[in-house]
This record gives C-alpha cells, sequence and structure tokens, in this order.
C-alpha cells in the first residue's frame, strides 16, 4: 500500500538482534539463531552462526555469522527455505532511545471485587519496565511528540513529550501479546 509510506532501512555488517532471538543450545522447536543454524534476517539476507564470543562475565558478547549474499530479499536461487526470521537494526546507524514498556497496573482482573483487600495491595511492582538503551532504526530520528510508530514484535509506541533533542523516548500504548491478568474460576 503506497499510501503507507515507505522508509529506507540501513544495513550493515555489524547488526543489533533481540537477545531472545538466540540460544546456544535450543529445544527442538526454536526457530531462530543458533550455532550452525541458518535464519533470515528480515528485509536482508540469509546469516548462519559460525561463533559466539564471550566477554568477562560469561555472557555473549558477540555472534559470528556468515551470510549468503545470493539471498538478498529472502529467497535463494537453491528455493531453500528457512524457518526463522529475525527482525535486526543496523549497529553502525542504529538510535539509542529509551522505551517504556507498560503491563497492567493491577495483579487481579478486578481489584474492586474484594473490599477486604486494600487497592494498593493490588498494585503490579512492575507495571512499567524502562529500557534505557534500546536501539531503533535511524528514521525515528525526527520523530515528533504524539508520533505514533510500531516497533515489530513488540507493540505500538508513542513519542512522549520527555523526548529531547539527543535522547528519544516511546511510550508503549498497545503491546502486541496479551499480557492481562486473567483470575482462574472459583
Amino acid at each position: 500500500d503506497p499510501s503507507a509510506g515507505s522508509r529506507k532501512v540501513m544495513f550493515g555488517r555489524e547488526i543489533y538482534i533481540d537477545e531472545a532471538d538466540f540460544l546456544e543450545d535450543p529445544p527442538r522447536r526454536f526457530f531462530r539463531l543458533s550455532p550452525g543454524r541458518e535464519v533470515r534476517l528480515r528485509y536482508a539476507y540469509y546469516v548462519t552462526c559460525v561463533e559466539v564470543d564471550r566477554n568477562s562475565n560469561g555472557d555473549i558478547s558477540t555472534i559470528h555469522c556468515t551470510y549468503d549474499p545470493d539471498s538478498r530479499g529472502g529467497g535463494t536461487p537453491d528455493k531453500r527455505k528457512v524457518k526463522g526470521t529475525l527482525h535486526w537494526v543496523s549497529a553502525a546507524h542504529a538510535l539509542p532511545a529509551q522505551a517504556r514498556l507498560y503491563e497492567p497496573l493491577f495483579g487481579s482482573s478486578s481489584p474492586l471485587e474484594d473490599p477486604n483487600v486494600e487497592l494498593t495491595d493490588q498494585l503490579n511492582a512492575t507495571s512499567r519496565t524502562v529500557i534505557q538503551n534500546a536501539q531503533l532504526e535511524s528514521s525515528l530520528q525526527h520523530a515528533s511528540v504524539g508520533t505514533r510508530v510500531q516497533l515489530e514484535r513488540i507493540g505500538y509506541f508513542c513519542v512522549d513529550p520527555d523526548t529531547q533533542q539527543d535522547q528519544l523516548v516511546l511510550n508503549q500504548i498497545v503491546a502486541l501479546r496479551d499480557s492481562l491478568p486473567r483470575d482462574k474460576p472459583s
């Protein structure tokens, strides 16, 4: 749909992926990146993990991959298929931002139901999570306050008035997963 607009997605030698998209020892039905496994980078190439570097704490710091130059755009001359597609952002062009994620304010879907329980005792202590160094596409660099965007696989966000020239701040409007508490039937 041309009326939806378009943007250039920068690609480079180094990229960031979501931490949840890589496991060294994956379960059988894990269709994301792991050693020796090939996946597709959305809008880019097929890559295969060949090596993993760790920092002094033993945490993964770098994942080394090879790419198939014939797979640009998601297909290959030999028509092979991969099961996983990863979202990514170019490390050289990434825009650091603060992302505020919201969960339900109360731990119960009916916080007023029991008059013997204080409302404040039902507050969800983790109802707001702040990601201080989220890495976003550079196309958001000039987003103005109130602009609404979708961060794929996460949800819809709005640019917050706390945004400064050197710090983009996004507030989650709608998550792409249902996180409402479900009360068990009595």
